[in-house]
């Protein structure tokens, strides 16, 4: 087939977001159904489990997306997006999102498949009076916390900055509290 030759020209015979040579496949970007070069991507085994989710997710793979998120290719920047927004938790994943722009077309292909995977199967973050909580977000304790190995306490009114999410985990948060990174639960912030 001419666009499976095409393909595997542009993308130089290796995976098109980790650069891995081996297991390639034709992987068409949804919501498009057409194999055509413009809405294809090549890509290994790994991503392609990782992105269908029949894998688990291996964050340091995905550090290949800090190059592969450059492309000039349309689907290739859809499927860096997406997937860089899937790792919001991770602060290295969250600055790559932040630095990444797409042309308005781009981004609405990109973004096409967010409603209905977010109202499914994503996991909500909430704080104690219900709001969604983000990466990178502030909250306040309301509660003073014990910390476990740290030896202090965190003190209710202070505020933490930059908060990651813990991924599968809505009733978890980390952040930074007197200089130390600590699991909090949700249900004793509130965001700022």
């Amino acid at each position: 087939m001419a666009v499976d030759k095409d393909l595997l020209n542009r993308a130089e015979a290796k995976c098109e977001l980790c650069s891995t040579p081996d297991g390639l496949v034709n992987y068409v970007v949804p919501p498009s159904t057409d194999a055509t070069l413009d809405q294809s991507i090549l890509i290994c085994g790994k991503c392609h489990g990782q992105i269908e989710q029949n894998e688990d997710l291996d964050i340091n793979h995905w550090r290949c997306l800090n190059e592969s998120m450059w492309s000039q290719t349309p689907a290739v920047q859809v499927m860096a997006w997406r997937m860089l927004k899937r790792l919001n938790g991770e602060g290295w994943a969250q600055d790559l999102f932040d630095m990444l722009y797409l042309e308005e077309e781009t981004l609405k292909w990109a973004q096409s498949t967010e409603a209905t995977s977010s109202d499914n199967n994503t996991v909500k973050h909430l704080d104690s009076n219900g709001a969604i909580l983000e990466a990178g977000d502030t909250v306040t304790l309301i509660k003073d916390l014990n910390v476990k190995g740290g030896g202090f306490t965190a003190k209710r009114g202070t505020a933490v900055r930059g908060i990651s999410l813990v991924p599968d985990t809505p009733e978890h948060i980390e952040g930074r509290v007197n200089g130390q990174q600590i699991v909090i639960l949700t249900k004793y912030v509130k965001k700022s």
